[in-house]
C-alpha cells in the first residue's frame, strides 16, 4: 500500500472518529445502571471541550472527567450489570471504569453503541497519550512516533505510543494490561492506527482468538471484501447509522451554551422529503402514486452519520451541505452528475463527496442541474451537467466529480456564488462579478445574448463593488455598493439593487417588461440600503440592512407576500413581518422564506408539496409563521425549487426539560406522572406515551409490549408492517430454502445424537466448536444453493441480527487476521460479548465472564438458521423487485426504440419522396431552361 493510500485511509478513520465525537456532543438517552434501584433513562452528552461526560439524573446534573477514566469495557461484565443482566443487550452495553467504580450504560441499538464506544475510546486514548507523552518528556525520553500529524484538524487519537508490540503492565489490584488485538505488533502505520483506536483492556494472560464466534475483539462490516485492503476500499461515509430520535435536543432557551459552540441540525420539508429520495426514501418524484412523497411539516434530516451542519444549499431534486469540519455532503436524485459522487445512482442520505474530502469547503450552491463549492482559500469547484458551459470549464462537457475552475478565476479569491438553472454567477472578495452559462435571455449581463463557457467579468460593473448575487431562471439580481453623498466629506457606500435579464412578469422591478442586457439599478428602490437578494422563477426578493423585505414580480400563488401589490413595482412585505427584523431571505421557484432576529421562520407563496411547512398544501399570500420551528433556534434557511430546509442550533437537555413532557410540554406533577419512551428514551406524560409496542429498542423483555411515544409508535408500526408484508410476499424459493435448512438441521441432529455423548458433559468451548461446525455446514449449503439459484453477492447479503466471524461463516470468505465480519451498515467498532479464550482456564479476576456454552442448543442454531433464511429471503425479494423494475424499463425502452425506428423509417420514406420530387423539379427546370 502506498503512502498516499495509507494517508487517505488514515484520514477516513480520523473522519469516522470526528463524526463519532460529534454524535457524542449532540447526545443521546442511554439506560444507566446504578448501584441502587432499577436502571434509569438519562440524557448523556459530551462537553464541547471533549473532556467531560455530562448527564442528568432527575434534575441533578452530573459530570465525569474522561481523564479519570482508566479504561472502557464492552459488554455487561461489571458486578453492577450482573444485578439486572440483559444478555440480549450485550452488544449495546459498555462500562467506563474510573476510581474503582464503573459507569454502566446500554445504548438504543448496536449502531449507537458503536458510535459511543469508538468516540469515548478515542478520547480516553488521547487523554492517556497526552499523559504518557508528558511523563516521557519529564523522564527525558523523546520519540519521533509521538509527533503530531499535520494532516488532521484536531490532535489525532490514532497515533498512540502504547501499541508498539510491547505490553504495558498496569499496577493495581486488577493487574490489567493493554495490548493490541491478537497480541501481535502492527505491521505498518495504518495497522498501528487501527490498533490504537480499538485498544481493549482484558484480564491478564487471556487472548483474543482470531476465529471465535462472538469473542472477536472488533467487528467490521466488510461488504464482501477481506482483510485490511478490502476494508479500506469500502470505507465510504456510511459509517454510523445514528437515529436522530435518540439525539438529545431541547427547545429550552435557557441552556446557557454559546451559539458559536452549538451543533447544527437540519430540518427539511416539501417535495420528495417524505418517502421520496430527499427524505431518505426510495421513490423518485413522479415515479410512484399513493406514496407519501412529501413532508408537509419540517422533519429532521435522516443521516447515517451525525453531522454538525454549518451551511446548506438546495437545488431542483438535490441538496448539499457543509459541516463545521469543512466537509461537503450531497444527496437527492442523480441527474447529469450533479451529486458529485461519480456514479449514476440516487442517494437518499447525505453522503461525503470524496473528490472534496481533502479540501476545506466553506460555501456551497446548487442549481437545477449542477452544483458549486468554494473552498476556504477561495477556489471554485463545479460539477454536473455542462450544457451551455454552465460549469465554467470552457466547454459543454458534463463532470460527475468536482473539478476546479481555472482560467479567468485563476488566483482570484471567490467570496460568493449563485447557481441558476442555466447560468452561474460568482462574486470575488475584491467585489468583481463574473458570470457564465446560457446567455439567451441576457442573464449574463454582458450586453448581448451570447452564451459564455468560461467566467467573464461583467464590464458595466467594473469599478463598483458587488456584494451579493442571485441567479433566477430568466434573470439575475445583485447588490452593488454605490457611493452616495453630496460632499466629498460625507461620501459613503450604500448597497443598491441591480437587475437584468428577461423583464417579463415585471420580475426586474423597473416598472416595465423590457429585457435588460446589462445590470440596471432599480430606480424605485434607490433609497434603501440593501444587503441580500434572492431570485425565483418570476420573483425577486431583496433585504435591507434595516431588516425590511421588498418583492417584485408576478403575484401568482401570492408569492409577493403582499396581497395589495400587483408586482409591477417593488413593494415592501409587511403583515406579520412589519415589527420583525429579518436577517436572512431565500427563494424557491414560486415560494419565499425569511428568518427573523427572533429565530422565527416565515414562509409564503405556492404551497404545493407542503413546501411552506404549515402542514397543508395551501398557498399563502402573506408571511405565515412556521409553527413547527417555533421552539427551535433556527440559524439559517435555504429554499430549493419545491422544498425548503433550515439549520437549527442543537440545544442540550437541561434539568428543566426533565420536569416537563417532551410531547405536550406540560410540567409533571402529582397527577401527571413521568414516563420514559422505551424506544427513544425521552420523558413523556401518560397521555403522550399511552401506546405500547413490541419492538421498543430498550425494552427489558423483547417479547412484551412496552410504553412508547406517539412518533416512535408510528415508526415501529410502519417497520412491523413492512416486515409483515415482506414475509407474506416470500415466494416459493424462500420456502424451498427454509425446507432445505430444516432438512440439513434434522440430518445434523441425527448425526450428532449418534456420534456424540451427552452435550452437558462438554466444556463450553468444545460446545462452541460443535456449534461452529454445524452452522458452517448450513452456510456452505446455503451458499451453494444461493450461487446456483440467483446471483446474490455474498458480501452484501443482509444477515439481520446474525453476527459471526468470517471463519465462522464461509459465506463471507476466508478469514484475515485483523477484523471479523459484522452486520453490514456498521463499521469502525463493534465489541465482543467477552474476551473468551480458546482454552478453558480458571478465572483470574473477580469480574464475571459469561460463557457461550448455550450456543450449542439446537434451538439456537435453528433460530440462527431461520434468521439467515429471513435475510436471504428479503434479499431475494429485493432482487426480484429490482429485476421487475429493470424489466419494466427494458420494455419501455424497447417500445421507445420501436417508435423511434418507425419514425425514422417514415422520415426516410418522406426524404425519398422529397428527393424524387426535387429531381423531377430539376428536370422540369432544366427542360424549361433549354427551351
Amino acid at each position: 500500500m502506498s503512502n498516499t493510500d495509507v494517508s487517505r485511509a488514515g484520514g477516513a478513520v480520523e473522519r469516522d472518529i470526528e463524526q463519532a465525537i460529534t454524535a457524542l456532543k449532540k447526545g443521546a438517552y442511554l439506560l444507566k445502571y446504578g448501584r441502587r434501584g432499577k436502571p434509569k433513562f438519562c440524557p448523556f452528552r459530551l462537553a464541547n471541550d471533549e473532556s467531560v461526560l455530562i448527564w442528568f439524573s432527575g434534575k441533578e446534573e452530573k459530570h465525569l472527567k474522561l481523564s479519570h477514566v482508566s479504561r472502557i469495557i464492552s459488554g455487561q461484565r461489571t458486578p453492577i450489570f450482573q444485578r439486572y443482566p440483559r444478555p440480549e443487550k450485550e452488544y449495546q452495553s459498555f462500562s467506563l471504569i474510573y476510581n474503582d467504580r464503573s459507569l454502566d450504560l446500554i445504548c438504543k441499538d448496536k449502531e449507537e453503541a458503536e458510535v459511543w464506544f469508538s468516540g469515548l475510546k478515542a478520547l480516553i486514548s488521547r487523554g492517556q497519550q497526552r499523559k504518557w507523552r508528558t511523563e516521557s518528556r519529564s523522564d527525558g525520553i523523546s520519540s519521533g512516533a509521538n509527533s503530531p500529524r499535520t494532516y488532521t484538524r484536531r490532535s489525532s487519537p490514532l497515533h498512540s505510543p502504547f501499541v508498539s508490540g510491547e505490553k504495558l503492565q498496569k499496577d493495581g489490584s486488577d493487574q490489567l494490561r493493554l495490548h493490541s488485538p491478537y497480541g501481535s505488533p502492527p505491521k505498518n502505520v495504518l495497522d498501528k492506527a487501527f490498533s490504537d483506536v480499538i485498544l481493549y483492556a482484558v484480564p491478564p494472560k487471556s487472548f483474543f482468538p482470531s476465529d471465535s464466534a462472538s469473542g472477536s475483539v472488533h467487528s467490521v462490516s466488510s461488504g464482501g471484501s477481506d482483510g485490511l485492503h478490502g476494508h479500506m476500499k469500502g470505507m465510504g461515509m456510511d459509517t454510523f447509522r445514528v437515529s436522530l430520535s435518540s439525539a438529545v435536543s431541547s427547545s429550552s432557551q435557557g441552556s446557557g451554551h454559546d451559539d458559536g459552540d452549538a451543533l447544527g441540525d437540519v430540518f427539511i420539508w416539501g417535495e420528495s422529503t417524505g418517502d421520496g429520495i430527499m427524505g431518505g426514501g426510495l421513490h423518485r418524484v413522479g415515479s410512484n402514486f399513493g406514496v407519501k412523497m412529501d413532508a408537509l411539516l419540517p422533519k429532521a434530516l435522516e443521516s447515517v452519520v451525525v453531522l454538525d451542519v454549518q451551511n446548506i444549499a438546495c437545488g431542483g431534486q438535490h441538496a448539499a451541505l457543509v459541516t463545521k469540519q469543512g466537509e461537503m455532503f450531497s444527496w437527492g436524485e442523480e441527474s447529469g452528475g450533479r451529486l458529485g459522487h461519480g456514479v449514476d445512482a440516487d442517494v437518499s442520505h447525505p453522503k461525503l463527496i470524496d473528490g472534496l474530502s481533502n479540501t476545506n469547503i466553506e460555501l456551497v450552491a446548487c442549481g437545477e442541474y449542477h452544483s458549486c463549492a468554494v473552498t476556504l482559500s477561495g477556489e471554485l469547484y463545479t460539477w454536473g451537467n455542462g450544457h451551455f458551459g454552465i460549469l465554467g470549464h470552457g466547454n459543454e462537457v458534463s463532470h460527475w466529480v468536482p473539478k476546479r475552475v481555472n482560467g479567468p478565476l485563476e488566483g482570484i479569491h471567490v467570496s460568493s456564488i449563485s447557481c441558476g438553472p442555466w447560468h452561474t454567477a460568482v462574486v470575488t472578495s475584491a467585489g468583481q462579478l463574473f458570470t457564465f452559462g446560457d446567455g439567451t435571455f441576457g442573464v449574463l449581463g454582458h450586453g448581448d445574448r451570447r452564451s459564455v463557457s468560461k467566467p467573464r467579468e461583467v464590464d458595466s460593473l467594473k469599478g463598483l463593488r458587488t456584494v451579493r448575487v442571485s441567479c433566477g431562471a430568466w434573470h439575475t439580481a445583485a447588490i452593488v455598493e454605490v457611493m452616495v453623498g453630496s460632499s466629498s466629506s460625507s461620501n459613503c457606500s450604500s448597497g443598491k439593487l441591480f437587475t437584468w435579464g428577461d423583464g417579463d412578469k415585471s420580475r426586474l422591478g423597473h416598472g416595465d417588461r423590457e429585457t435588460k442586457l446589462v445590470p440596471t439599478c432599480v430606480a424605485a428602490l434607490v433609497e434603501p440600503n440593501f444587503c441580500q437578494v434572492a431570485c425565483g422563477h418570476s420573483l425577486t426578493l431583496a433585504l435591507t440592512t434595516s431588516g425590511h423585505v421588498y418583492t417584485m414580480g408576478s403575484p401568482v400563488y401570492g408569492q409577493l407576500g403582499n396581497p395589495q401589490s400587483d408586482g409591477k413595482l417593488p413593494s415592501r412585505v409587511e403583515g406579520k413581518l412589519s415589527k420583525s427584523f429579518v436577517e436572512e431571505i431565500s427563494c424557491g421557484a414560486y415560494h419565499a422564506a425569511v428568518l427573523t432576529s427572533r429565530t422565527e421562520v416565515y414562509t409564503w407563496g405556492k404551497g404545493a408539496n407542503g413546501r411552506l411547512g404549515h402542514g397543508d398544501t395551501d398557498d399563502r399570500n402573506a408571511p405565515t409563521l412556521v409553527e413547527a420551528l417555533k421552539d427551535k433556534q433556527v440559524k439559517s434557511i435555504a429554499c430549493g425549487t419545491n422544498f425548503t430546509a433550515a439549520i437549527c442550533l442543537h440545544k442540550w437537555v437541561s434539568g428543566v426539560d426533565q420536569s416537563m413532557c417532551s410531547g405536550c410540554r406540560q410540567p409533571f406533577n402529582f397527577k401527571r406522572k413521568r414516563h420514559n419512551c422505551y424506544n427513544c428514551g425521552l420523558v413523556f406524560c401518560h397521555s403522550c406515551s399511552s401506546k405500547k409496542s413490541l419492538r421498543a429498542s430498550m425494552a427489558p423483555n423483547p417479547n412484551k409490549p412496552y410504553r412508547v411515544c406517539e412518533n416512535c409508535f408510528n415508526r415501529l408500526k410502519k417497520a412491523i408492517e413492512t416486515d409483515t408484508s415482506s414475509r407474506s410476499s416470500m415466494g416459493r424459493r424462500g420456502s424451498m430454502i427454509n425446507q432445505g435448512i430444516n432438512d440439513i438441521i434434522d440430518k445434523d441432529d441425527k448425526l450428532d445424537t449418534r456420534s456424540r455423548p451427552n452435550p452437558a458433559r462438554f466444556p463450553s468451548m468444545e460446545s462452541l466448536k460443535q456449534g461452529e461446525s454445524r452452522i458452517s455446514k448450513i452456510n456452505k449449503k446455503l451458499e451453494f444453493n444461493n450461487t446456483r439459484g440467483s446471483p446474490i453477492p455474498s458480501g452484501s447479503s443482509q444477515w439481520g441480527a446474525l453476527n459471526i466471524s468470517k471463519s465462522f461463516n464461509p459465506v463471507f470468505g476466508s478469514s484475515k487476521k485483523f477484523f471479523s465480519a459484522s452486520v453490514p451498515g456498521s463499521r469502525i467498532v463493534s465489541r465482543a460479548t467477552s474476551p473468551i479464550s480458546r482454552r478453558t482456564s480458571p478465572p483470574r479476576s473477580t469480574t464475571p465472564t459469561p460463557t457461550l456454552g448455550g450456543l450449542t442448543s439446537p434451538k439456537i442454531v435453528l433460530d440462527d438458521a431461520k434468521m439467515t433464511n429471513e435475510g436471504l429471503s428479503q434479499e431475494v425479494i429485493k432482487l426480484r423487485a429490482q429485476v421487475e423494475n429493470l424489466s419494466r424499463k427494458a420494455q419501455l425502452q424497447e417500445a421507445e426504440l420501436e417508435r423511434t425506428t418507425k419514425q425514422l423509417k417514415e422520415a426516410i420514406a418522406i426524404a425519398g419522396e422529397e428527393t424524387a420530387k426535387c429531381k423531377a423539379a430539376k428536370e422540369v427546370i432544366k427542360s424549361l431552361t433549354a427551351q
